[in-house]
């Protein structure tokens, strides 16, 4: 799909911070974590509650809230599903992405995040939480998943996690973590915006999906970003930054190998390897953080992509002013 004559515009965008496995966030619930961040996006827009007419919000991982206990098993289902971090192998082995240029990537997204954090660049995009504790309430307002001061030599003595036959390449390091977080935006017609006074973060100009093969799922968003690429009439040249998420370091290598992309326009504020991978609300996060990237740099065209479990890619371009 692409925009129309009145397009659909981004005014607010925002996340919480993200939180490591059994982290800060921990005990907090979903539905928690979501208010928060839903009620900061609304804020921003100045629109209240009883104005909105749809919401569209996700989540997993949440025993025992009811409907999320259910499970389905379907004939064959088990010889057909591998696991992510063996089709991250499998990206690997297709794409020739050695451990080495795997843990260079983990390495670059460490670091690029470091960078962000201490020089204030999430302090926008970042909604604080408030934890209850027995000790009373804490303010969480800085991402707790990344390893500063990380290095190769660190990273190279992991040994692989999925592949314990000599042959594995992916490792924690160069994977994304297990996380807690969420990240909301509001959207409305330009004309809305206008008449509301708002000025938008950016216009949807195109998105997509594609499917590829189950067995290397991560390489969706490829087709992905070539379709919703083509969808708004731009080249890949034209974009200004991409964020891709980074579920997997062989998979974000494999996905800039094969669209020929420039490393300096791809996760500039580095990706999920280090700010962890909250499921059902990274789509959004990754969104989020290109927004801010794109205001902050001055820049026009974004592209924001992932993978989707099962084999499907989404990606959505959008544009500032």
């Amino acid at each position: 799909m692409n925009a129309g004559s009145d397009p659909v515009v981004i005014v607010a965008a925002a996340r919480t911070v993200i939180g490591s496995f059994n982290g800060a966030l921990s005990t907090v619930p979903a539905h928690d974590l979501g208010a928060t961040v839903i009620k900061e996006v609304l804020k921003r827009a100045a629109v209240a509650p009883e104005e909105v007419s749809e919401v569209i919000f996700g989540h997993v991982l949440a025993a025992g809230k009811g409907s999320i206990l259910a499970s389905w098993w379907m004939w064959g289902l088990s010889e057909n599903c591998q696991s992510m971090g063996i089709t991250a192998e499998n990206v690997a082995k297709q794409w020739q992405v050695s451990r080495e240029d795997q843990d260079k990537v983990a390495l670059l997204s460490q670091n690029r995040t470091e960078h962000a954090q201490k020089a204030g660049h999430f302090d926008k995009e970042i909604v604080p939480v408030l934890v209850s504790s027995r000790k009373g309430i804490t303010e969480v307002k800085t991402d707790e998943f990344p390893r500063h001061g990380s290095n190769l030599e660190a990273l190279a003595k992991l040994k692989p996690y999925f592949l314990t036959d000599g042959t594995g390449t992916v490792t924690a390091a160069n994977a994304s973590g297990i996380n807690d977080g969420a990240a909301a935006v509001v959207l409305m017609k330009k004309s809305e915006a206008e008449n509301r006074g708002l000025k938008p973060l950016a216009q949807i100009v195109s998105w997509s999906q594609a499917g590829v093969d189950p067995s290397i799922m991560g390489t969706g968003p490829i087709p992905a970003i070539k379709q919703a690429v083509f969808k708004a009439g731009w080249s890949l040249e034209d974009v200004d930054a991409f964020e891709i998420n980074e579920a997997f370091a062989a998979v974000s290598a494999a996905i800039a190998k094969e669209l020929g992309l420039c490393p300096e326009k791809v996760n500039i504020e580095g990706g999920a390897i280090a700010l962890g991978h909250p499921l059902g609300a990274s789509g959004c996060r990754i969104l989020v953080t290109l927004l801010h990237t794109l205001e902050r740099m001055d820049k026009s065209r974004g592209v924001a992509a992932l993978c989707i479990g099962g084999g499907m890619g989404i990606a959505m371009c959008v544009q500032r002013g």
